[in-house]
This record gives C-alpha cells, sequence and structure tokens, in this order.
C-alpha cells in the first residue's frame, strides 16, 4: 500500500516542483518585459541585463531545488540524527579545542556587576575616604629637594658618556675607566638614597624618585658594560682573533651623544647603538592610550583609597597578632591587592611603555608576554618584565656563565640582584630597613623549585600555575604590605 502511494506522491511533488518552477520563471520573465518596456536604454544594454537575469533566476531556482532536496531527503523521520562520536564542549577532551568568548564576556559582566555593587554598598556605609596627605605631601616645599635630584640625574649619564669619549681616544687605561664608571653608577644610586632619607618627604614621591634613580643605574650599567664588550672586541678583530663583527653588535668605537640620550629615555634597560624604529608617530592612538592611562590611574588610587587603606589601618602586625585574624586580614586584603597590581601593570607595562615607545617611535614593544599563563615562578619571572628581564640575562647571567659560574648560582645572582633593587625602592621612602622585599624575593628561589618538581611530578602546567597565583599573589603581596604598613606606624609612632 505505501508502496503503490511513493509514486503517486512522487509525481505530486515533481507536479508542484514545476508548477513553482514555471510560476518562477514566467514572473521573471514578466518582469524582464517591464523592465524592457520601462527602461529606454540601447537594444544591447537590454539584451544583456535580460541575460544575466535569467542566469539569476537559473542559479536562484538550483538553489531552491537544492534546498528542497535537502528538505526531502536528509531531514526526514527517518534520517539518522546521530552520525558519529562527539565528545560534550565542557568535557577534559574537548574543553580546550574550541573558543570560550561567550564564558569570559560573561565573567567580565558578572565581575563588573558584583564589584560595581561592592563600590556602592562601601561608599554607601563609610562615605568618601579618599586622602591624599598619605601620597602627597600638605607641604610642597617638603618634596621640593626630591624633584631638584630628579632633574640632576641626567648629570650621571653625561658624564658616563665624558669617561667613554676618554676611553675611545685613547686617553684613560682601561681599569680607571672602569673604576671611574663604578664611581658613576654607585653615585647616581647613592646620591638620590641621600637625598630622601635626609628629607621628610611623601611616600609617592620617594618611591618615584627611587624607581627614577633605579632605572638610570640600570640604563648606565648597561652602557659602561657595552662598550666595554665592543672595544674588546674591536681590539680582537685588531689583532685579527675573529674575523668580522655581527652587524647587530654596532660601530664598536660608537661614542655618538644622540644614541645616549635617545637610550636614556627610551623604554628599555639594553643599550645599542640603534634601535628597530617605526615610520610614523599615530597621535589618535597616543591619545586614546593617554585616556585609559588617566583612567586606570584613576580606579588604582580610588581602590588603594577606599578599600586597602581602612583594612590596613584596622589592622594588627601580622607578625604579633593572632593567627588566624591576621590569615583573615590577609585573604580580605588580597582581592583590592589584586586588582590594584594588575592595574599597575597594565598603566606601566602596557600604556605606558607602548606612549613611551609611540613617542620615540621605538619598534620592539614587548614589555611582557603571557605571564599569567606561566606554568611556574621561573616563567613568570622571565616574562612578566621583559626590560628588566633582558638586562639581566644580558649583564649579569650570561657574564657569570662565561666566567665558569654554575647555572644555578647564576640565577640565585639574578633574583639577590632583584632582591636588593626591591627592598631599595620600599624601604627608602619608608625611612626603615626591615628587608621584607628581600625575604620576599629571595623566597621564590625555593618556591622556583617546588613549582618545577610539581609541573614535572604532575605532568601538568596548571599546579604550578596554582601555587604562583596563590603565594606571589594572594598570600605574599598582602603579606608584606600589612608587615611594612604596621612598622611604617610604629616608627612614626616613636618619632
Amino acid at each position: 500500500m505505501a508502496a503503490s502511494e511513493a509514486p503517486e506522491n512522487h509525481k505530486m511533488e515533481t507536479a508542484t516542483a514545476t508548477t513553482a518552477s514555471s510560476s518562477t520563471t514566467s514572473d521573471l520573465n514578466f518582469s524582464v518585459r517591464r523592465r524592457s518596456t520601462t527602461v529606454t536604454d540601447s537594444p544591447s544594454t537590454e539584451m544583456m541585463e535580460s541575460e544575466d537575469l535569467k542566469n539569476n533566476g537559473k542559479e536562484c531556482d538550483k538553489v531552491k531545488n537544492e534546498n528542497r532536496s535537502d528538505i526531502k531527503f536528509y531531514y526526514r523521520p527517518s534520517a539518522p540524527a546521530h552520525r558519529g562520536v562527539r565528545e560534550s564542549p565542557l568535557s577534559s577532551d574537548a574543553i580546550f579545542k574550541q573558543s570560550h568568548a561567550g564564558l569570559f564576556n560573561l565573567c567580565i559582566v558578572v565581575l563588573v556587576a558584583v564589584n560595581s555593587r561592592l563600590i556602592i554598598e562601601n561608599i554607601i556605609k563609610y562615605g568618601w575616604l579618599i586622602n591624599s596627605g598619605f601620597w602627597f605631601s600638605s607641604k610642597s616645599l617638603r618634596d621640593w629637594p626630591l624633584f631638584m635630584c630628579c632633574l640632576s640625574l641626567p648629570a650621571f649619564p653625561f658624564a658616563a658618556y665624558l669617561v667613554e669619549k676618554l676611553a675611545y681616544h685613547n686617553y684613560l687605561p682601561q681599569l680607571v675607566v672602569v673604576f671611574l664608571h663604578i664611581i658613576i653608577t654607585t653615585g647616581s644610586l647613592l646620591y638620590p638614597v641621600s637625598v630622601i632619607l635626609r628629607c621628610d618627604s611623601a611616600l609617592l614621591s620617594g618611591v618615584t624618585l627611587m624607581l627614577f634613580s633605579c632605572i638610570v643605574w640600570l640604563k648606565l650599567v648597561s652602557y659602561a658594560h657595552t662598550n666595554y664588550d665592543m672595544r674588546a672586541i674591536s681590539k680582537s678583530i685588531d689583532r685579527e682573533d675573529v674575523p668580522s663583527i655581527s652587524p647587530s653588535v654596532g660601530n664598536p668605537q660608537d661614542t655618538n651623544f644622540k644614541s645616549l640620550v635617545y637610550f636614556m629615555v627610551a623604554p628599555t634597560l639594553c643599550y645599542q647603538s640603534s634601535y628597530p624604529r617605526t615610520e610614523f608617530v599615530r597621535k589618535g592612538w597616543v591619545v586614546r592610550q593617554f585616556i585609559k592611562l588617566i583612567i586606570f590611574t584613576g580606579f588604582m588610587g580610588f581602590i588603594i583609597e577606599q578599600y586597602i587603606n581602612p583594612i590596613v589601618q584596622n589592622s594588627q602586625h601580622p607578625l604579633k597578632g593572632n593567627l588566624l585574624y591576621a590569615t583573615e586580614r590577609i585573604l580580605k586584603l588580597s582581592v583590592p591587592n589584586l586588582y590594584v597590581w594588575l592595574c599597575m601593570f597594565y598603566c606601566f607595562f602596557h600604556l605606558w611603555l607602548n606612549i613611551l615607545a609611540e613617542l620615540l617611535r621605538f619598534g620592539d614593544r614587548e614589555f611582557y608576554k603571557d605571564w599569567w599563563n606561566a606554568r611556574n615562578v621561573e616563567e613568570y619571572w622571565r616574562m612578566w618584565n621583559m626590560p628588566v628581564h633582558k638586562w639581566m640575562i644580558r649583564h649579569i647571567y650570561f657574564p657569570c656563565l662565561r666566567n665558569k659560574i654554575p647555572k644555578g648560582v647564576a640565577i640565585l645572582i639574578a633574583f639577590l640582584v632583584s632582591a636588593v633593587f626591591h627592598e631599595l625602592c620600599i624601604a627608602v621612602p619608608c625611612h626603615m630597613f626591615k628587608l621584607w622585599a628581600f625575604i620576599g624575593i629571595m623566597l621564590q628561589v625555593p618556591l622556583v623549585v617546588i613549582t618545577k618538581f610539581l609541573q614535572n611530578k604532575f605532568r601538568s602546567s596548571m599546579v604550578g600555575n596554582m601555587i604562583f597565583w596563590l603565594f606571589f599573589s594572594i598570600l605574599g603581596q598582602p603579606m608584606c604590605l600589612l608587615l611594612y604598613y604596621h612598622d611604617l606606624m610604629n616608627r612614626k609612632g616613636k618619632n
């Protein structure tokens, strides 16, 4: 019975399709005739348009017939709905094979909504708590010596240039050149330290001056070390020890003052005679980045004043009070501290360094890598601050290896230098040396060993990454913040 009805149904469907196609063709011919009677063009133009319409009509009929055949044969109730082995999108085998941009957008929306509610609730409950007295001095003359010290820092690069100029003309022996560079670099660091310690200035002014002086010190070391190495290469060429010099090294006797000035303001810590440059400055792009910098800097200051300061002020010294209470304060402080740290990273490493690079047409803008995906602590330190990492590799790590120092000792020396400068940038503006920052950086060395061991043991990149986030951002930074704050308040109370 079904077999006898099938041909009849097929005939009826074919007749229907034929009728539909004929009606479509007739409508098309009618539209062509109507167009030919209304448009007064040349006969050749009318023929070309009618041919195009006929071809388009045939293509439309072909697509419609294919769609009908798909609906007719492939989407019948008897057609199989399950044609292969497939995994759920969130299963462990398929979760990393597709994009999760929608879930990422959801997280951003939820994060903005939740934090907006918390901000409104905080303002309603505690009012406007922003007070600039802790960051900026109420008496501007108190910060004047630090400002003058900052303006006088270019004298040290100029002195280094004069030493290199004298060395270029062979007026000074090599040992004297090295000794003078040691004096200049040491003076560029000790001079701001002495000014800060002798003046009762605001905390932000002291931190800013120390950051500038540390940057100048790193740049001067790179300038002296690079020129020393280029002179050694030049002497080797004269003795025919090496056949040629690599083009990337530059002129071994280059003492161009313009190159030094450009290096001192460029977003890099590694000196070379020339850098990759872009063709022009994107002024509109720079304006947009400046606007972002202002917005995120303001947001960072708001979190510090509205959230971090009240939490810290209502806390006790973490090493002298109740351990459970100290843990609660650290965890409560961890979230706003993490926001501030991420904003600081975005403002400095992405916005400010890119703005400076754009204004100077500096080409190499790899100021950071994807450190948030670091599988262990060592990878984080290699990826989050590329200017410092390149300086460490160029002027500490590889020179240690060339002098037959073991790799582990070279890494320890690099961490030691980093710890010293972290301590200087915090302890000097606070007028106290408790070594908390130094200890925190040096504790990264055992964390490197632990996270590497766990990564190799569990064959997973997530274990080391979670340990990094836990000990570095959730526990380490809030702990150091509480320690320095209470020690600073105790010092002011005794004074």
